[in-house]
């Protein structure tokens, strides 16, 4: 027996009025979430086509081989960072004049196996072996209104289809809980003499992949307690008619990270000449949802972590993304004693009728216009701009223009800002820090010895 589909109406509703305008197909994401029993489909958005596709795709005998895979899967990576924790591109859809055969069926299976590879490249964790890890693929024929809706398992490349069923629901929007927590990064990494000639970029993602761990391993709180990863997310809350908080307030969440090694395990301290360090300091935003029907504790902690781990890698990735664009070598490149960089804060923008926010990231140059306009392109669907969420992620450091020198990096921590903050995390470069560290821990160590043989 194939799996099952519950796709909210509106979805179903957007599929039926896209038009192809003379084109052969088009093409694009489902986004929602996997359960053990059933995936829930809560939207679907169609990857905007590239200029020079338009005149080629109105050929009526287009094939779908045609298909720009590259462009598709730069939409589900660019996709998937809005998505909070929870959500997932769960699979693509594609839309013809006519039904097709098995090359059809080959390509379309080449695009999902594309689109999951491309975006598993940048996530800073995995899978279970527990979780479902089959994705979906749906034709709908534009002439005859039918529908084809089959899997493939992603950890099997030479999977084949398996038949699912597609059912429409009303009101799935409302069914979800959510879960918020403000985490506070302080991510230090040394860099050694070898590691100091990579890019920017690459130490980065080595530091963020240990800190990682941290996360993953972290004690999650939520409204206050420790409960069982087995137990039931809603035990213990009142319950209403309907679902329990699925319209009310969301769970606060509150992280801890192991600061020391568990009694078993022997730590011991190393002194490394390090040529510099790169640290992340800020507060971040985080948000989850899962599903309402009999959500297990576990599946909404795993759901928050990967929003954590994804939205301080996605700030990473784009700050890149915009030094690249700029031209400015210098900056990714490590080869100055000092440089600052302030990541981009996240903006939260809800679906209507729905708990659920998606979100972008804006730098602070960057105006609403132009968030609004980026949602509407790879969403597909229109948003006002005082629905636009600023996440006013509270940050210690008071963060100014003028900060471009380790003096004045330095000098953040003494005051407190009066008002919260909307850049959520700075990013620190500080080379040659490392043998003053060395040195400091060399006069410590005599120091103690002197002390030692004296008395």
């Amino acid at each position: 027996m194939g799996r099952t589909y519950i796709v909210e109406e509106n979805v179903g509703q957007y599929l039926a009025n896209i038009s192809l305008q003379g084109k052969a197909f088009v093409s694009g994401l489902l986004i929602g979430q996997c359960s053990s029993q059933k995936d829930y489909v809560i939207l679907a958005t169609r990857t905007p086509p590239k200029e020079e596709q338009n005149e080629n795709l109105k050929h009526p005998k287009a094939k779908l081989d045609s298909v720009d895979e590259a462009w598709a899967t730069e939409h589900a990576n660019q996709v998937s960072r809005m998505l909070p924790g929870g959500l997932l591109v769960l699979g693509v859809f594609i839309i013809t004049t006519l039904e097709m055969g098995n090359d059809f069926q080959n390509a379309l299976r080449r695009l999902e196996f594309a689109v999951e590879k491309s975006m598993n490249k940048k996530r800073l964790w995995n899978f279970t072996e527990e979780e479902v890890s089959e994705r979906v693929t749906l034709h709908i024929c534009s002439s005859t209104k039918k529908i084809f809706c089959r899997t493939y398992d992603i950890n099997d490349p030479k999977s084949s289809a398996k038949p699912a069923d597609w059912k429409y629901q009303s009101g799935l929007l409302t069914s979800w809980l959510s879960l918020e927590c403000t985490v506070h990064i302080n991510i230090h990494i040394p860099l050694s003499s070898t590691s100091a000639s990579y890019t920017l970029e690459k130490n980065t993602k080595n530091g963020l992949a240990r800190w990682a761990k941290q996360i993953e391993d972290g004690v999650y709180l939520i409204n206050g307690q420790v409960k069982a990863e087995d137990g039931d997310l809603l035990e213990g809350q009142k319950k209403s008619r309907g679902n329990a908080q699925a319209t009310g307030h969301p769970f606060d969440v509150r992280v801890l990270t192991q600061l020391l090694l568990s009694s078993d395990r022997r730590s011991t301290a190393t002194v490394q000449i390090c040529s510099g360090s790169i640290n992340l300091k800020g507060a971040v935003k985080c948000r989850a949802y899962v599903h309402s029907s009999k959500p297990k504790v576990k599946d909404a902690v795993q759901a928050l972590k990967r929003d954590i781990l994804n939205t301080v890698a996605d700030r990473c990735e784009i700050l890149f993304e915009d030094l690249l664009l700029n031209e400015i070598p210098e900056k990714k490149v490590m080869n100055s004693e000092n440089e600052f960089h302030i990541l981009p804060h996240r903006v939260f923008v809800p679906i209507p009728g729905s708990t659920i926010t998606l979100s972008d990231y804006k730098f602070g140059d960057e105006s609403a216009e132009e968030i609004r306009d980026h949602f509407i392109e790879m969403l597909d669907h229109r948003i006002q701009i005082e629905d636009l969420e600023i996440a006013e992620e509270i940050n210690t450091a008071c963060v100014s223009s003028s900060m471009n020198t380790e003096a004045s990096l330095d000098n953040i921590n003494d005051e407190q800002p009066k008002q919260p903050i909307k850049t959520t995390i700075v990013l620190k470069i500080q080379h040659n820090i490392g043998v003053i560290a060395a040195c400091a821990v060399a006069v410590l160590a005599a120091g103690i010895s002197f002390h030692y043989f004296s008395d």
